[in-house]
């Protein structure tokens, strides 16, 4: 069962985020029922119990005139009071103090702009709540803490903003038309410069439709880069050896008929050890 209860959570979680922009650390506002439930069933710390159902951090905020009506309850609701006191404290603007419903109420508004989580045990300002976009609400039930599913109004909610999205506003249709008639000013008026020596100024609603055609035909088109051959490498390349004229021209001799011959490399003849010996007996 605690699995289920955790899958339920994260997907209300998860609703809330991507519709109408809850962040961590997420803003719980509790109202004085709900901070007497978690002393009186010890949900202690509140902070960590809160966390672990909303499954990210959070901060735990009250307002000055929850701390008035639990100060009018009486003794019996002094350590309520203590540890309401020890809260964040959101700004309500009340110089008189209001109950904590109309306080609460006053808060979140029409839309709960301040993204809060709100945390009550009264079962009428749940119940009030459900029909306020963006308000998600948490209730204590024992020693467990629930997070209610959303409500059918605010399904319905996101639904219709999401098709207001994607249909267009009359200021975006005129604004829209009003770009396209520029457009077509502006592309006729330098199609009619380009041929205005072989038209004598006058261009015809054909040659707008084929000029702006063409344009539309060569923004469209993918222009590829050509790939061309290009030279070796020059450091792959071996370096050229200097031809010497010198040893080119010592390297001819002429025969006694005027011949021009290529002279044969002198090669030393290699001794054989046989005679290196003959020669050493002889001395």
């Amino acid at each position: 069962m605690r699995v289920k209860k955790q899958k339920r959570h994260r997907k209300a979680v998860r609703f809330y985020t991507a519709c109408f922009g809850f962040r961590e650390p997420f803003k719980v506002l509790c109202d004085g029922t709900f901070v007497h439930h978690l002393l009186l069933n010890k949900i202690t710390p509140a902070d960590i119990a809160l966390a672990n159902a909303l499954g990210g951090p959070v901060k735990i905020f009250t307002t000055r005139c929850v701390l008035g009506e639990l100060r009018s309850l009486g003794d019996s609701y002094a350590e309520s009071l203590n540890a309401a006191r020890n809260l964040l404290t959101a700004r309500c603007d009340h110089e008189k103090r209001k109950s904590a419903v109309s306080c609460i109420t006053d808060v979140i508004g029409e839309n709960n702009s301040e993204h809060f989580f709100v945390a009550t045990q009264d079962a009428e300002l749940r119940k009030k709540f459900q029909k306020v976009p963006g308000v998600p609400l948490i209730y204590g039930l024992r020693n467990a803490l629930f997070l209610e599913q959303p409500s059918a109004f605010q399904h319905q909610f996101v639904r219709s903003a999401e098709e207001d999205r994607s249909h267009m506003t009359d200021l975006e249709y005129k604004l829209l038309n009003v770009k396209k008639k520029n457009v077509a000013f502006e592309e006729a008026k330098d199609s009619s410069d380009a041929n205005e020596d072989k038209n004598d100024g006058t261009l015809t609603v054909q040659a707008i439709q084929t000029n702006f055609r063409k344009k539309r035909d060569l923004k469209d088109t993918v222009q590829f880069k050509r790939k061309r051959a290009k030279g070796p490498n020059p450091l792959s390349c071996k370096k050229k050896k200097p031809c010497d004229n010198t040893n080119n021209a010592a390297s001819v001799k002429e025969n006694g008929n005027g011949d021009t011959t290529v002279r044969s490399r002198n090669r030393k003849r290699k001794r054989s050890r046989k005679s290196k010996n003959v020669s050493k007996a002889n001395v």
